[in-house]
């Protein structure tokens, strides 16, 4: 049995339980809920994917503050989703607003921030932005590179 296939069950499973314990509005719901799209996202199960996906960031809009980092999560995980199905005009404006949270709350030099920036640089290539895609790329591969060298360091 694929590792994935009993995963499935265990999401489910999970999300019930906290539903009737803590309400269908609790962030923790949302963390269960981007988990089990991110399964089917990963099997290319893309239709099942989405309402969860697009449920999560509800849920994180309407429980947490709308800088929290959580919710530019969820932005980011919903538009690689409608980047990878070609919905570039979607993709695009939650890639922006993730970027300007993660920059806000996590600031500028956070390896989360640096991964969004690569997923966006992939769409903005995707749609032939090179230089803006090169200048995000950079701008990525330098916060790794500060970020790595300064990695388990203490102060």
């Amino acid at each position: 049995m694929r590792t994935d296939a009993k995963a499935e069950p265990l999401f489910r499973r999970a999300l019930s339980i906290k539903e009737k314990t803590l309400g269908p509005d609790h962030p923790d719901l949302a963390t269960i809920l981007s988990n089990l799209a991110e399964l089917y996202r990963s099997r290319r199960e893309n239709d099942l994917a989405r309402p969860l996906y697009e449920r999560s960031l509800a849920i994180a809009e309407k429980a947490l503050q709308p800088q929290h980092p959580n919710v530019g999560y969820s932005l980011n995980n919903l538009a690689a989703l409608y980047h990878e199905g070609g919905e570039y005009n979607k993709a695009e404006p939650l890639y922006r607003r993730a970027l300007d949270i993660f920059e806000r709350a996590l600031g500028p030099e956070h390896p989360n921030l640096a991964t969004c920036l690569s997923n966006y640089a992939l769409l903005l290539e995707a749609i032939n932005e090179w230089e803006k895609a090169a200048e995000h790329n950079a701008r990525a591969a330098a916060i790794r590179a500060r970020t790595t060298r300064t990695a388990g360091r203490f102060s």
